[in-house]
């Protein structure tokens, strides 16, 4: 049997994939993709933040909770040696709080975001990867989000003494080389803690839709996801 057959019509199909993937969303109108996306990237945010948000929302959720800096990390074994386990798990519990606080007033920031959208980010995030959304996100308000953050971070986490400890012994250590930069404060390690699991939330979010775009409430987001897929 002359194999080349079916190995050329494997290459013809992989070929057409990604026009037939475009056809069912080419079908929609700019008016209704763009639409359909705004309401998908508002509910996915809504959601995230919502979510996050509220109390035990990073401190029992595995996939976002804050550890401790790695600075303190390297050394939880001297914590327990000197009894010191309680002032770890305030600091722990203190920085989850922290990114609690904080999370909320994300809300009108990825608003804007969604808002300010083109018709061809619309289209590209529409037919992009998994997380094309997620990474829209990052990429319009990233800065702004730490900028909003990174106070209300600092007044919850400054309640704590082993926060400020922290802070100053890191602070000295940086200058040596011995803790990172980025760590040596522990409110900017949890403003980039807080992000980071804001957007693995948000991704969360997007796949879901994506997945399963007919389990949606909204139409137009069964319509214009759905047509993605055919």
């Amino acid at each position: 049997m002359d194999r080349t057959l079916p190995i050329a019509l494997v290459l013809v199909g992989l070929l057409l994939a990604p026009l037939a993937r475009g056809a069912g969303l080419d079908a929609l109108s700019s008016k209704d993709s763009v639409a359909g996306l705004k309401t998908a990237l508002d509910q996915g945010a809504t959601r995230a933040v919502a979510s996050l948000g509220a109390k035990d929302g990073f401190l029992a959720n595995p996939k976002v909770k804050i550890p401790l800096p790695p600075a303190l990390k390297k050394g939880e074994k001297a914590f327990k040696l000197l009894g010191l386990n309680d002032e770890a798990d305030e600091l722990v519990t203190a920085m989850n709080r922290a990114a609690e606080a904080a999370v909320p007033q994300a809300k009108t920031l990825l608003v804007d975001s969604v808002r300010q959208m083109s018709v061809d980010d619309a289209r590209q995030i529409l037919t992009g990867g998994d997380d094309a959304a997620t990474q829209f996100f990052k990429r319009s308000s990233y800065d702004k989000l730490a900028a909003m953050f990174l106070p209300i971070v600092r007044q919850t986490t400054a309640k704590t003494n082993v926060a400020q400890q922290y802070n100053e012994f890191a602070g000295q250590a940086a200058k040596y080389g011995l803790v990172d930069a980025k760590d040596a404060k522990v409110e900017e390690y949890v403003t980039r803690k807080a992000l980071d699991g804001l957007f693995v939330m948000i991704a969360e979010e997007e796949r879901a839709i994506r997945k399963d775009p007919l389990g949606q409430s909204s139409k137009i987001l069964k319509n214009v996801f759905g047509a993605i897929g055919k």
